[in-house]
């Protein structure tokens, strides 16, 4: 079976490809499984000091794998991203988002949860749930805290897609930049990583994620409920189902 995330180690950097272009890297249980492994095998592995999480094709992450919402209760898919987000954070390696396509939903809370974001110029972000009467309860423990609250209640609110200027300038990216100045941006990060000590580096990611840590604790299972109790609801059905087939929800036609 082909794997949807490659791992690669080199120079002290373990690189993890989302690489399951034909859904738009999407949160399938099995590409969240694949990550999951990834990045427990990056954390336990000595010789790695920082991950890099990057992506083929023209999406980053296109969010919860919405044929699999199709079938029924989404309750063990949430609960496997909630762990996927908490295992970023938890991580004790800096993680660098290295985006050049489209992030959506879900994948959105995988930005937010990584250390340090950087997107080329042609990526672009939006939060889609309110779009299929669902809302952004899981990966709000690691966006709302990052962006300005303003920004955050008009994105969340609106679904509006922007640009990786606007995420920069909202704080949900660490930098954009010209596509052909990415790799050197990022490798700029990565070497930096390096030159710091494992322990000084593991604390201070404790130290920065403190609070995030706290939220996720107190209110993930609350959060994963509401998500799941949502996407079983009638109203998502019927977003999930305009989604797939191209058209207009009931509710916008209606309208």
């Amino acid at each position: 079976m082909t794997q949807l995330v490659r791992h690669v180690v080199r120079d002290q950097v373990a690189t993890i490809t989302l690489d399951s272009p034909h859904n738009r890297n999407a949160l399938s249980s099995r590409l969240v499984a694949e990550l999951t492994e990834a990045l427990e095998a990056s954390g336990a592995d000595a010789d790695v000091r920082a991950v890099v999480l990057t992506h083929t094709g023209r999406t980053f992450c296109a969010g919860a794998d919405l044929s699999e919402a199709g079938g029924g209760s989404m309750t063990a898919a949430t609960q496997a991203i909630v762990s996927l987000l908490g295992l970023i954070v938890e991580l004790p390696k800096p993680v660098i988002a290295r985006v050049t396509g489209h992030v959506r939903a879900g994948g959105m809370g995988i930005v937010g949860a990584c250390d340090i974001a950087v997107a080329d110029e042609g990526a672009s972000f939006a939060f889609t749930e309110a779009r299929i009467g669902v809302t952004p309860a899981i990966i709000s423990l690691c966006t709302l805290d990052v962006m300005e609250p303003r920004a955050g209640a008009r994105y969340y609110l609106t679904g509006e897609t922007f640009d990786a200027e606007r995420a920069a300038q909202i704080g949900l990216l660490t930098s954009a930049t010209p596509a052909d100045g990415i790799d050197a941006v990022v490798t700029r990060f990565t070497a930096a990583v390096r030159e710091t000590s494992p322990q000084g580096s593991a604390e201070t990611k404790k130290l920065l994620t403190a609070d995030r840590r706290r939220r996720i604790a107190a209110d993930a299972s609350d959060l994963t409920a509401l998500s799941a109790r949502l996407f079983a609801s009638e109203e998502a059905r019927e977003g999930i189902r305009a989604f797939m087939e191209r058209r207009p929800p009931r509710w916008r036609a209606a309208g």
